[in-house]
This record gives structure tokens, sequence and C-alpha cells, in this order.
């Protein structure tokens, strides 16, 4: 299966749908980025995380406002969200007996993820696992490298994790590495994920701005001022 990618504001998002990326990552190696607004505003000023993004081997559209923009560009690309996407990797790699490794989050929330998905995934193997309040970078690194997961998902933030992720690729060229931002605190069960309808509605970013007021002022104007760009470029083009 090739990649088929298309483009917006200068970076490329694959076209897959949710089940063709978890076939796609599984049988290859290497980043996978869950972009979103926040992370193409923040390349934008940082053309070290904007190369990171041009070189990872799969980019997903995790936030719905790369989904409207790509809608708004002509192409029928669907949201994958980043902590399904992640759920489904657990299940497959688990299901293949492979290794998987989870940085990131609070220690007693990566305590209580990794319990929990220990609980309700059969044959999940954990073969390493570490809170995001580190400061010594190459420590964690090295031992995650000497773990040797197959499968690496990375909580730090953006674009924390993605940097870090950049890091571990060079010592682990063989495993598959997610960044997935807040979902270690959905499966630990610290953090309730969106109804049904919301999340069917592409609105969870509304039902966790009502729930966490702080996240507005990251979101706004990012979103809005993404879309307007979005539509820049639609008429330039």
């Amino acid at each position: 299966m090739n990649r088929d990618t298309v483009q917006i504001l200068g970076y490329g998002v694959d076209s897959f749908s949710f089940d063709e990326a978890v076939d796609y990552i599984c049988n290859m190696r290497g980043q996978v980025v869950t972009i979103n607004p926040e992370m193409i505003d923040c390349a934008s000023k940082n053309s070290e995380f904007a190369d990171i993004i041009n070189n990872a081997e799969l980019v997903i559209p995790d936030g719905i406002g790369v989904e409207i923009g790509l809608k708004i560009l002509g192409h029928k690309v669907r949201r994958i969200a980043g902590i399904e996407f992640g759920r489904a990797l657990l299940e497959r790699f688990s299901a293949e007996g492979k290794k998987i490794a989870l940085v990131g989050a609070k220690p007693d929330v990566i305590e209580l993820a990794v319990k929990n998905l220990k609980s309700e995934i059969t044959g999940i193997n954990i073969v390493y696992y570490h809170d995001g309040y580190f400061k010594d970078d190459e420590k964690i690194l090295s031992e995650v490298q000497n773990s040797l997961p197959d499968l690496v998902l990375v909580a730090l933030g953006s674009p924390k994790q993605e940097f870090f992720i950049n890091e571990l690729k060079k010592k682990l060229p063989d495993a598959v590495m997610v960044g997935l931002g807040g979902s270690f605190d959905v499966w630990a069960g610290v953090v309730e994920r969106a109804p049904k309808i919301y999340q069917k509605l592409g609105l969870e970013w509304l039902y966790r701005t009502v729930k966490e007021p702080k996240r507005f002022k990251r979101i706004f104007p990012t979103l809005p001022l993404f879309v307007l760009k979005v539509i820049k470029e639609r008429i330039l083009n």
C-alpha cells in the first residue's frame, strides 16, 4: 500500500481511512504524527518542528479543524482520532505478540493507564513505561531503546512528544512511534472522553473546552485563523 497525501498549508496529510492507516503503519516502521491546527500553527513558527512533520512516515488528520480545512480545499479526508488510532494499534500489536512502551502523563496516571490496559487488552506486553515528568531525555531514550519495543506511544504534549520521538527514531529504527497527547489520561480513567454524539459531530474539542476552560486560549484564535488561512489558500490556488 502506497501513501496518498494531500496538501494543507504546505504540509502533507495522508488520505487513508482509519482501517487503512492502521494496516499501513502495522506493516512499516517510523513516526506517526497526529496533526491538528495548533501543530500546523506551531510548525509555521518552528522550522525544526516543520521538518519533523514533513519527514514523518505517516501523518493522520487528528483535529476536526484539519478535516474541515481539507474539505474546504476539496479533499474528502475523514478525521482519525489519535486516541482511537492508538488503541487500535495497541490491540493489533498485542494480538501479534509484540512489545509495547508508553511514555508520558503524570506518575499516577501512567500507572493507572497501564493497569487498565493490561486488564482490557488480552496478551498486551508492556515492556516499559515512564511518566512524562523527567528532565534527562537521554536517560529515558536509552531506557526505551534497551527495552526493544515494537510500538512506542508518547503522551508529552505537542511539540515535545514529536521531538522526543524524532530522537528515539534514531535509536529504534524498526519501531512504530506515535504522539498521542492526552490519551493516557482517558485510558487511566481520570479524564472523561466526550459523549459519542460530540465525537460523531466532530465537536469533541468543544466538549473538552467546556470541561477545561484553560484550553480556550490554546484553541482560539488558532482554529478560526487556521480556517481563514485555508480559505485564502483555496482562493489563491
